[in-house]
C-alpha cells in the first residue's frame, strides 16, 4: 500500500500528459481537418488564408453534390524555405479523401503557381508541416465550373512569328472565375519577346486574387519567369521557342484586363548570312544588320518567285522548299544540287540606273554521299563570299501491321509469334518528289550495337531469307516482309538495320535501278547516298508471359515493402517502450525495497 501511495503522483503525472496530449491532438484535426461545401454550403467560390504550425498534418475535403469539377488554386506559397519536399509538402488528391488518385504535389522547391482540377465534384488537399518554427502562409482559392462551358477569347495556341492577344472583353472588365491559358510557340532557333501593353488587374502586393503568370516553356510545369498583377507594362523573354502565360481571376474586382504582343528574335548571333540544308528544305537567315549597310531592312528581298516571302524578325529568313519557290534542281554525275537566288526587288519597273551597292545572294544545297554540303555565293559589287552547311538526309524506319503499310506499330519493344509476319518500312523525309529509296542491305542481331550474331535478310538488294519479300520501288519508301525468328543460344531480342540508298529517280543506271545484283556486278553503278536506320527490339510473346508474371511479383513486393519498416519500426519502438516501463518500475520498486529493507534492520543511535 505505501509503494502505491509513492508511484500515484508519477500516475497522475503520466496521466496529465496523456490527456494533454490528446487535447492538443483534437485541437489540432477540429483546427485543420475540415469538410468544405456539402449540401447545406451555397457557396460556389471560396478564398482562405491558411496560417500552419510546425508538425501539423492538416486535411481539407471539397465537395460539391451538382455536376460539377473543382479547381483549386494555390495563388500564394510560403512554406520553410529549407525543408524537404518529404518532410513539408501540400498534396493534392481527386476524391473524397487523401486515399483517392494523387493529382500533384507541391512544396517550397516548385516554380509556378499550382492549380488542380479534380474529375468530380469532390477535392482533397492535405498540408504537411515540419518541426522549424517559421511563419507560414498558404493562399488557396477553389470554385467549381462546368467542364463543358467555355468562355470566348480564353486562351489558345499561337504559332506566327509575331501576333498579339488580350484579355477576354477587353477593354471592358475581364471575367470572373476565369482561368486561361495562351501556349505561344515559334520556329526552333527563335526566343520570344513578350511585351504587355497594358496590364489593369486587382492590386495585391503578393497577387493572391488576379494574376498573370508568365512561364518559359511549352505549359505550366515550365519555369515560372514571373507573377504579376495591378497596373504594370512588363517585358519578358523565353529561354528557348516556347511561352506560356496564364490569366487567372476570382470572384471579385474585375478590370480591364491585359493587351499584350510578341516577337520572335533569333536565338543565334548571326553577322551576316547563315544556311541550314535539310532534306526538304534550305533555311537562310540574312542579319539586318548586314542588311544596313544597303539600305534595306529586307522588305524588298525576295525570291526568283516573288510570292515566297520572308519572315521577319530582328533577322530576315527564307525558309524555300526543295521543290518549290523557284528552286531549280540539277543531277550531275555524283549529286544533286539545288539553287535559288535572293535579290533586291526594284523599287520602279521603270529604273534604269542605281547608285546603291546591288546584292544578289545565290543559295545552293549539294547533296552528295551521306551528308548534304550547302553552299552560299554571296555576290555584292562582283565580290563573292563562301559559307557551307553541312546535313544529313533524314529517314526513319518503323514496323505495320499489314501489307497495306497504313497503321504503324508503336509497341516498345514488339512482342510476336514464331513465324509471325512482320511487315517493315524505311521512309526517306524529304519534299523532293524525285527521288527514291532503295532497301541494299538489312540485317538482323540480338543486340542494338548489332555485334556478332548477325543474320542477313537483304544483300546487295537481294533477299537472303526464303521468308523475305522484298517490295519493288516505290517513291520515298523502301518496304520489306519476313517472318519472324530468334537466335540460338543468345538473347531473346532481335534488333534490324538497314543500309539505304537513295538514287534520282530518272537515272535508270543508278543502284537503284539495278535491284538484285550480284557482287561481282555491283561495282557497274555506284549508289549517291547512302545512310542507316535501326529498329528494335522485337520479342517472342511467350518471353512477355515469363517477364510479365515476374514483374507482377516484383511490383507486389515493392508495393508491400514500404510497409515492412513501418511495422517494424513501430513493433521496435513499442518494445523498447514496454522495456523503459520495466526498467523503470523494477528500478522503483527495488528503490522502496531497499529503503523498506533499511529502514527495517537499522539500529537505532544511542543519543
Amino acid at each position: 500500500m505505501e509503494l502505491v501511495k509513492r508511484l500515484m503522483p508519477l500516475i497522475l503525472l503520466i496521466l496529465s500528459c496523456l490527456a494533454e496530449l490528446t487535447m492538443a491532438e483534437a485541437e489540432g484535426n477540429s483546427s485543420c481537418s475540415v469538410t468544405l461545401g456539402g449540401a447545406n454550403m451555397a457557396e460556389t467560390h471560396k478564398a482562405m488564408i491558411l496560417q500552419l504550425n510546425p508538425s501539423e498534418n492538416c486535411t481539407w475535403t471539397i465537395e460539391r453534390p451538382e455536376n460539377k469539377s473543382i479547381r483549386l488554386i494555390f495563388s500564394y506559397i510560403q512554406l520553410d524555405p529549407d525543408g524537404s519536399c518529404e518532410s513539408e509538402n501540400i498534396k493534392v488528391f481527386d476524391g473524397t479523401s487523401s486515399n483517392g488518385p494523387l493529382l500533384g504535389q507541391v512544396c517550397s522547391k516548385n516554380d509556378y503557381v499550382p492549380v488542380f482540377e479534380s474529375s468530380a465534384s469532390t477535392l482533397t488537399f492535405q498540408i504537411v508541416t515540419d518541426s522549424a518554427r517559421i511563419q507560414r502562409t498558404v493562399f488557396v482559392f477553389y470554385y467549381f465550373f462546368s467542364p463543358n462551358t467555355s468562355i470566348p477569347n480564353c486562351g489558345g495556341y499561337l504559332d506566327t512569328l509575331e501576333g498579339s492577344f488580350t484579355s477576354p472583353n477587353y477593354p471592358n472588365p475581364h471575367p470572373e472565375l476565369a482561368y486561361c491559358v495562351w501556349h505561344i510557340q515559334v520556329e526552333k532557333g527563335y526566343k520570344i519577346k513578350l511585351n504587355f501593353k497594358e496590364i489593369f488587374l486587382e492590386i495585391d502586393k503578393q497577387c493572391k486574387f488576379d494574376f498573370l503568370a508568365i512561364y518559359d516553356g511549352p505549359s505550366t510545369n515550365s519555369g515560372l519567369i514571373g507573377q504579376v498583377c495591378g497596373r504594370v507594362t512588363p517585358t519578358f523573354e523565353s529561354s528557348s521557342n516556347s511561352l506560356t502565360v496564364v490569366l487567372s481571376t476570382d470572384y471579385a474586382n474585375s478590370y480591364r484586363g491585359f493587351s499584350a504582343s510578341y516577337t520572335s528574335i533569333y536565338a543565334e548571333n548571326i553577322n551576316t548570312t547563315s544556311l541550314t540544308c535539310s532534306s526538304d528544305r534550305m533555311r537562310v537567315i540574312i542579319s539586318k544588320s548586314y542588311l544596313e549597310a544597303f539600305n534595306s531592312n529586307g522588305n524588298t528581298l525576295q525570291l526568283k518567285d516573288p510570292t515566297c516571302r520572308p519572315k521577319l524578325s530582328n533577322v530576315v529568313e527564307f525558309s524555300i522548299p526543295l521543290n518549290g519557290c523557284g528552286t531549280i534542281r540539277k543531277v550531275e554525275d555524283q549529286s544533286i544540287t539545288y539553287t535559288n537566288i535572293i535579290t533586291f526587288s526594284a523599287s520602279s519597273p521603270s529604273e534604269v540606273i542605281t547608285r546603291q551597292k546591288q546584292l544578289q545572294i545565290i543559295v545552293k544545297c549539294e547533296m552528295e554521299h551521306n551528308s548534304t554540303v550547302g553552299l552560299i555565293y554571296i555576290t555584292e559589287d562582283d565580290v563573292i563570299q563562301n559559307q557551307n552547311a553541312l546535313g544529313k538526309y533524314n529517314t526513319s524506319m518503323a514496323l505495320f501491321e499489314s501489307d497495306s503499310f497504313e497503321k504503324t506499330i508503336l509497341e516498345s519493344p514488339y512482342y510476336v509469334d514464331l513465324n509471325q509476319t512482320l511487315f517493315v518500312q524505311v521512309s526517306l523525309h524529304t519534299s523532293d518528289p524525285n527521288l527514291v529509296v532503295f532497301l541494299d542491305t538489312c540485317r538482323a542481331s540480338p543486340t542494338s550495337d548489332l555485334a556478332s550474331p548477325t543474320y542477313d535478310l537483304i544483300k546487295s538488294g537481294c533477299s537472303r531469307d526464303e521468308t523475305c519479300k522484298v517490295y519493288p520501288l516505290f517513291g520515298h519508301y523502301g518496304r520489306f516482309q519476313f517472318n519472324a525468328f530468334k537466335f540460338l543460344r543468345s538473347l531473346n531480342s532481335v534488333y534490324l538495320q538497314c543500309k539505304v540508298l537513295i538514287c534520282d529517280s530518272s537515272d535508270h543506271q543508278s543502284r537503284c535501278s539495278q535491284g538484285c545484283v550480284s557482287r561481282s556486278k555491283r561495282d557497274i553503278s555506284s549508289y549517291k547516298w547512302k545512310t542507316d536506320s535501326i529498329i528494335g527490339p522485337i520479342r517472342l510473346k511467350r518471353d512477355r508471359s515469363a517477364s510479365g508474371n515476374s514483374g507482377f511479383q516484383h511490383e507486389t513486393h515493392a508495393e508491400e515493402t514500404p510497409n515492412q519498416p513501418f511495422n517494424s519500426l513501430h513493433l521496435f519502438s513499442f518494445m523498447v517502450l514496454v522495456l523503459n516501463v520495466v526498467i523503470v518500475a523494477t528500478i522503483t520498486v527495488r528503490h522502496f525495497v531497499n529503503q523498506r529493507a533499511y529502514y527495517k534492520y537499522q539500529k537505532l543511535q544511542n543519543y
